[in-house]
């Protein structure tokens, strides 16, 4: 049996979406592997954006990596994936079966996101009797595996939490004493305060990357000025070709299959073609349904309409706020003592929320799994 992981953290250094804990959210998670669930080294891939001797983080790297971790793997074997950064999410193309109405994504380094779409296509190659555990510490990533069982989501409530605004870090209330919202942080990337913990200060910020954002960066990524809202998945194929994702090729491939079509019926009422050919329907053809293996486990550090934290205190190391809580329940138990993922997931919620975080983890997996050691 073989233990192998790949953890991702993007910092974004440089930019105006610049996060300052998901990198050390790798090397947190790094330590965690090696001393208490016995993972080897040099069976751990790291991509960080910031250092240059490491693989970038970017789209094509990440899903390589991930592609790879997947096909080589064996019965038996145990494969874990750490995501520690923005996520975003956009409209699903009209006529899209999507369960959130949205293509939630991962934005890498280079800003080639990284689908709902994507991940069930990677998720689905894997081997029986592999199991794969996804910790995403980004906004949006309870929609990360499309199809997946809800074992603790929005129809999740321990306790009666309080219902919340999902699309920022919330008002403190309700919380343990010494906790409160004491100003906004000066930071136009969105979604930052400062909030008062007892005697220290975090600087809280919002992993979602906004649109505005978004293409302002892949403008100056690509040199290209004219990226608009209407033509981010055109901009996204035509500077990423091949290695964009599956979603954006799909959309590319359905509208230049319209633009045939309308070719051809312009061609016919003008006489050039005969009319059967332009009216003529593609053969009809029956692909595969799509399936969720029942070895993967997804622990999303939010909602799949809600945002996930980056959290700065004032002396010590960022860090991201799912990977911190995920630290600090597991320190809790004895070494040898494994929790399951209800557990884990149950125990994280509750301690983010009586710190004042109104992000909801997720755990999305089968009933077996959800009762499964976290990282068997």
């Amino acid at each position: 049996m073989a233990k192998r992981a790949l953890l991702v953290g993007c910092n974004y250094p440089g930019t105006e979406a610049e996060l300052r804990g998901c990198v050390t959210d790798v090397m947190r998670m790094y330590d965690l592997l090696t001393q208490r669930f016995g993972f080897e080294g040099q069976d751990i891939m790291i991509m960080v954006d910031t250092d240059d001797s490491c693989l970038q983080p970017t789209g094509a790297n990440i899903k390589w990596a991930l592609n790879r971790l997947v096909a080589t793997s064996e019965d038996g074997d145990v494969l874990f994936f750490l995501y520690s950064g923005h996520g975003t999410r956009l409209p699903a193309q009209i006529g899209d079966d999507d369960e959130t109405g949205y293509d939630e994504c991962i934005v890498p380094c280079d800003m080639n996101l990284i689908s709902d779409d994507d991940f069930q296509a990677i998720v689905n190659k894997l081997s029986s009797g592999v199991a794969l555990t996804i910790v995403s510490d980004s906004c949006h990533s309870g929609g990360l595996i499309e199809a997946a069982t809800e074992q603790i989501g929005d129809s999740y409530n321990p306790q009666g939490e309080p219902e919340v605004d999902p699309f920022q870090f919330g008002e403190v209330d309700s919380v343990e004493a010494g906790h409160e919202e004491i100003e906004n942080y000066d930071d136009e990337s969105g979604g930052t305060k400062e909030v008062c913990t007892g005697e220290d200060v975090l600087k809280v910020k919002s992993k979602a990357l906004p649109l505005g954002t978004f293409m302002d960066i892949l403008r100056y990524r690509i040199g290209n000025r004219d990226v608009e809202v209407g033509s981010i998945r055109h901009t996204l194929y035509d500077t990423f070709k091949e290695d964009s994702s599956s979603k954006v090729r799909s959309f590319m491939q359905e509208r230049s299959v319209a633009h045939e079509e309308e070719s051809q019926f312009l061609q016919a009422e003008q006489g050039e073609i005969d009319d059967g050919d332009a009216y003529a329907q593609p053969e009809e053809t029956y692909g595969e349904a799509k399936r969720v293996t029942d070895m993967a486990v997804l622990v999303s550090g939010c909602q799949s309409h809600q945002t996930s934290s980056d959290v700065r205190p004032s002396s010590d190391p960022a860090y991201g706020a799912l990977c911190n809580a995920i630290q600090t329940v597991l320190a809790s138990v004895e070494p040898n003592q494994p929790i399951s993922n209800r557990y884990l997931v149950t125990e994280v919620r509750l301690l983010l929320a009586s710190q004042g975080f109104t992000q909801q983890p997720g755990l999305y997996c089968t009933d077996e799994n959800a009762e499964a050691p976290f990282i068997c």
